[in-house]
C-alpha cells in the first residue's frame, strides 16, 4: 500500500472551497428559516416541525449519494458529480423559497397551514436535501484524498472555510438592509432584505462550487486502490455489501462519535429554531413576527451567527494545536455549552454576542472532529462514502428527535424561547461527557 501524497495549503484550500458557498447557503436557511415560517404566520409552538422533512430527507439521501458515488468513476470524477448536481438544484430553490410569502396562497389548508407555508415548507426539503447532497462529497473527498497526517488540518480548513462562509450568509440581511434594501413588508411577506440575500447567496454558492470543480483532480481507480491497499476491481466497483451489513462491519468510533452528534445536533437544531424569538424576546421585548422590533431581531438574529461564526473560525485554528483530539472535543463542547446557557439569561444584544462567539468553539469542533476520527478508521475500506453517508444520519436523526420534542419542551419551559437555548447548552455538556467513550478503532 502506497502512502497518500503530501498536499500543499493550496490544494487542501481547493478542495474544500466549494464548501465557502455552500455554507452561505446553509447560513442563510438556519438564520432565516424560522424568521421566514414566522412571517408566514406560524406559530411558536409549530417553528420545530418545519425541521423534521429536512433531516429526514437527508437520512434517506445521504446514505445513497455516498453508495453511489462509491461506484461512479467516470470523467467528471467520483464525487464531483454529485457536488455540482447539487449545487444546482440548491439554486434554484434559493430563488424560489424567499418568494413564498408573495404567492396568493392564504387560506388555510391541510393541517392548519396555509398555501404559503406549504410552499415554503417543500422548497425548504429540496433546498435543504440539494445542500446536502453538495456538502457530502467534500467531505468525502477529504476522506479520499487526504492522507492520515494531514487529514485534521484538512478538516480544520474546511471547517475554517464553512465558518467564513457562514459569517457572510448571516450577515447579509442586515447588510441589504443597511444599503438602503427595505427590512420590513406586508403583513405575510418576505422583506425585500431576505430574498435579495438569497439571491446573492445562490450566486455564490454556484461559483464556489465550479472553482473545487475545475481544480481538484480525484485519484483514477488505480490511484485509490494502491494508496488504500485494495485491489483496482475494488476500488471501481465496491461489493454489494447493504447497509445493515456495513453498519454490523462498522467500527467502534462511528457509534461512539454518533453519540456525541446526536446532543450535538439536537442542540444546535433548537438553537436554529429558537434563536430569533429569544432574542426578538429578551432583547427587544417583542413576540410579533409582524413589528418592526421582530425583524430587526431577526437581522441580529444574523449578527450573532456571524459573531458564533467568527469564534469557530478561530478555534479552527486552535484544533490542530491539542495533541488529544477528544480532549478538544470535550473542552469545545462545553465552552459551547457556556454559550449557550448564557445566551439564554442575556437581555442585551451586545452582550449576547460574547455568548454566542462561545458556541462557536463547539461548531468548529462538529465540523472537523467527527470526521477526523471516523475516517482515520475507516483506512482500507472501499466504503469509504457509503460509510460517511450512514453517519450523516448521526446529524439528521437528532435534529428530527428535537424538532419532534421542540413544541412540548418550549411548552413545559414556559413557553419563553430563550429557555430553550439553556436546553442547548444542557445537551452540549451531555455531549461532552460522550466524548469519554470515543475510541479509535479500524474498520473490518
Amino acid at each position: 500500500m502506497t502512502d497518500k501524497p503530501k498536499l500543499s495549503f493550496a490544494q487542501m484550500w481547493n478542495l474544500s472551497f466549494g464548501f465557502f458557498g455552500v455554507q452561505i447557503a446553509y447560513a442563510l436557511q438556519n438564520a432565516n428559516i424560522s424568521r421566514i415560517f414566522a412571517t408566514l404566520g406560524a406559530d411558536p409552538h409549530q417553528l420545530s416541525f418545519f425541521w423534521i422533512l429536512p433531516p429526514l430527507m437527508g437520512m434517506l439521501v445521504q446514505p445513497l449519494i455516498g453508495k453511489w458515488s462509491d461506484r461512479t468513476w467516470c470523467r467528471l470524477g467520483r464525487r464531483k458529480p454529485y457536488l455540482l448536481a447539487g449545487a444546482i438544484v440548491a439554486v434554484l430553490v434559493m430563488v424560489m423559497l424567499p418568494n413564498s410569502g408573495s404567492l396568493d396562497f392564504s387560506s388555510r389548508l391541510l393541517l392548519g397551514l396555509n398555501g404559503a407555508m406549504w410552499f415554503g415548507l417543500f422548497s425548504l426539503i429540496f433546498l435543504d436535501t440539494s445542500i446536502n447532497v453538495a456538502m457530502q462529497p467534500f467531505k468525502m473527498m477529504v476522506g479520499d484524498i487526504v492522507n492520515e497526517e494531514q487529514k485534521a488540518r484538512a478538516y480544520s480548513i474546511q471547517s475554517l472555510l464553512c465558518n467564513a462562509g457562514s459569517l457572510a450568509g448571516y450577515l447579509f440581511p442586515i447588510f441589504f438592509t443597511w444599503i438602503g434594501i427595505a427590512n420590513i413588508a406586508p403583513e405575510g411577506e418576505i422583506p425585500d432584505s431576505v430574498i435579495w440575500s438569497f439571491y446573492v447567496g445562490a450566486a455564490l454558492l454556484i461559483i464556489c462550487v465550479l472553482y473545487t470543480f475545475v481544480k481538484v483532480r480525484e485519484f483514477t481507480p488505480e490511484e485509490y486502490a494502491g494508496y488504500n491497499g485494495i485491489t483496482a476491481s475494488e476500488s471501481g466497483e465496491t461489493d454489494r455489501q447493504g447497509f445493515i451489513t456495513l453498519l454490523k462491519h462498522a467500527p467502534k468510533t462511528f457509534w461512539t462519535t454518533g453519540l456525541v452528534q446526536f446532543f450535538c445536533w439536537s442542540a444546535f437544531l433548537f438553537m436554529w429554531t429558537y434563536s430569533t424569538g429569544a432574542i426578538a424576546g429578551n432583547c427587544w421585548g417583542e413576540t410579533n413576527p409582524a413589528t418592526a422590533g421582530y425583524q430587526e431581531a431577526g437581522n441580529w438574529c444574523g449578527v450573532v451567527f456571524a459573531v458564533q461564526a467568527i469564534g469557530s473560525i478561530l478555534w479552527a485554528l486552535v484544533i490542530p494545536k491539542f495533541r488529544n483530539l477528544r480532549t478538544c472535543y470535550a473542552v469545545s463542547l462545553l465552552t459551547g455549552a457556556a454559550g449557550f446557557i448564557s445566551a439564554g439569561f442575556a437581555h442585551g444584544q451586545y452582550i449576547i454576542c460574547i455568548s454566542y462567539f462561545l458556541t462557536g468553539a463547539a461548531w468548529a469542533a462538529m465540523l472537523a472532529l467527527p470526521f477526523t476520527l471516523l475516517t482515520n478508521s475507516l483506512k482500507g475500506t472501499s466504503h469509504m462514502g457509503e460509510y460517511l453517508g450512514l453517519f450523516n444520519c448521526t446529524i439528521c436523526l437528532p435534529q428530527i428527535v428535537a424538532a419532534l420534542c421542540g413544541g412540548t419542551i418550549l411548552h413545559l419551559t414556559g413557553d419563553i424561547q430563550a429557555h430553550m437555548l439553556i436546553a442547548a447548552g444542557i445537551l452540549l455538556i451531555l455531549g461532552a461527557i460522550s466524548v469519554k467513550a470515543v475510541r479509535t478503532a479500524t474498520v473490518k
